[in-house]
């Protein structure tokens, strides 16, 4: 799933397994079936021609057809249809045709080509289009923000903060991502209720509660070889709190020795300590990821992991009865960080892109602003437990997730305090930056040579004249 923030670890992760014929069930690639061909036949559509008004505001015609390619990932694509059939009720005329597919870029880039792309794309997975290469033949969206949805609600007035930015290139709002990724530290409630513990708001706190797991003959963490980089996104996550916007944006404009910032070297090295007191279970690096993460979602042989919400789905089948899993904030270097300990790393995913040259601009635009709606986002939260990038669609009890019960306090409790970052994504480091990280997991190298490496290849990109730089201010 993919992937803002450090979603490229996700991404990373799915090429590698796709290599390696590694199973992931949250981004399982389900189903073969080919989304996108010639829709020549579909000669009906049109670009709008009806009325436009508040509950009509693209001016769809009530006729001809609308055509959606949906990635068929860890999400399936079931829930653009149970939209498609809402949208049906107040288009009647309209046929609304919803394809799944796992290879986006070699299927539809020929269309981008052929001028006949279809009119809503999810451009997500290991095979997307890259939205810099085609930003200039996309919609701006900005106008489904400013539409009212299904409930007579303006939409940008019922999403969370900071949900247009990923989409936004050159300061066109290009693709609406649809998904909001919580990035949190895992662990389970009945086991902590168990034996006392509670969750660490700070790295002091998390290397005390290693002492206490090792005297029950536990780890307080672990981690599999092609998600090493979840410990960075972790440690990133913290830095940030702890210092603020200088730690966030050093790295994001790959600045020289951003690395050595001392938020992020506190970070560093209360891990370097859990790794030297042996709280780290050994082996990760050798491990592959779901197997690892089973052994602490099944086996609870560790306390805590650091991932995104998709954990809960990518477990499911591995998961202890009983288990509780919860989500928390990421823990801070000290106990008066600049940012509160409540303030989340979330970013939104799935991205959404409706193409100009798209025979039935409006329906595509129709389509989303119905997957907008309360009773669509809702839909998707309670089948996928994950939420949507619209507020209040998950009840307290969550589904009787959890997992889902804690995102939602996570975001109420964080209000405005939600950041993320882009630039592994944007650059592709992820791959480089894996070998550091299983090396400084493994005990093989420090907390300074982990640095050094890190700031090797990020002055790597930062000096390549022939790699576009993306400036964050």
């Amino acid at each position: 799933m993919t992937v803002r923030g450090n979603q490229v670890d996700r991404r990373s992760i799915l090429r590698i397994a796709m290599a390696g014929g590694v199973a992931i069930p949250a981004l399982t690639l389900a189903g073969c079936a080919t989304g996108g061909g010639d829709s020549s036949d579909d000669s009906s559509t049109s670009t709008g021609g009806g009325t436009k008004s508040d509950t009509n505001p693209f001016g769809l015609a009530d006729s001809g057809a609308v055509e959606a390619v949906i990635f068929n990932g860890g999400y399936g694509f079931d829930y653009v249809t149970f939209a498609a059939d809402v949208a049906k009720k107040n288009h009647s005329g309209v046929t609304f045709g919803v394809k799944p597919s796992t290879q986006i870029a070699q299927e539809l880039q020929p269309r981008f080509v052929g001028g006949n792309p279809p009119d809503l794309i999810d451009n997500s997975g290991a095979n997307s289009i890259g939205l810099n290469t085609i930003a200039d033949q996309l919609e701006d969206l900005s106008d489904v923000f400013e539409a009212k949805n299904l409930e007579g609600t303006t939409i940008k007035d019922t999403l969370y903060a900071g949900v247009e930015a990923p989409g936004t290139i050159n300061g066109k709002l290009v693709a609406i991502n649809y998904v909001q990724t919580i990035y949190a530290i895992w662990y389970s409630a009945s086991l902590f209720e168990a034996n006392g513990w509670t969750p660490p708001k700070t790295w002091d706190e998390a290397i005390k509660l290693g002492a206490d797991a090792k005297a029950k003959g536990k780890f307080l963490m672990l981690w599999g070889k092609e998600a090493a980089t979840y410990y960075q996104t972790l440690a990133i996550g913290s830095a940030i709190k702890e210092g603020g916007d200088e730690v966030r944006l050093a790295l994001e404009n790959l600045k020289p020795d951003c690395w050595s910032h001392a938020a992020v070297q506190g970070v560093f090295k209360a891990l370097e300590t859990i790794i030297k007191n042996g709280y780290m279970k050994p082996g990760g690096g050798g491990t592959q990821f779901t197997a690892a993460q089973a052994q602490w979602s099944n086996g609870q042989e560790a306390l805590l992991y650091p991932s995104g919400s998709w954990i809960e789905n990518e477990m499911k089948d591995q998961t202890k009865a009983d288990f509780k899993m919860t989500g928390v904030p990421e823990m801070t270097v000290s106990a008066s960080p600049k940012m509160p300990y409540e303030a989340l790393h979330s970013a939104a995913g799935e991205p959404f892109i409706v193409p100009s040259k798209a025979k039935n601009v409006a329906g595509g635009k129709e389509l989303l602003r119905t997957m907008l709606s309360k009773e669509a986002a809702t839909n998707f939260a309670k089948t996928k437990l994950a939420p949507t990038i619209v507020k209040d669609t998950v009840p307290e009890d969550g589904f009787g997730s959890t997992a889902l019960q804690s995102q939602g306090k996570m975001l109420k409790d964080a209000g405005d305090g939600v950041f993320t970052w882009n630039f592994v994504d944007n650059y592709g480091m992820n791959q480089d930056m894996l070998v550091p990280w299983n090396a400084f997991l493994s005990g093989q190298i420090d907390a300074a040579k982990l640095t050094a490496e890190l700031q090797k290849i990020t002055d790597k990109v930062a000096n390549d004249p022939q790699v576009k730089k993306v400036e964050v201010k």
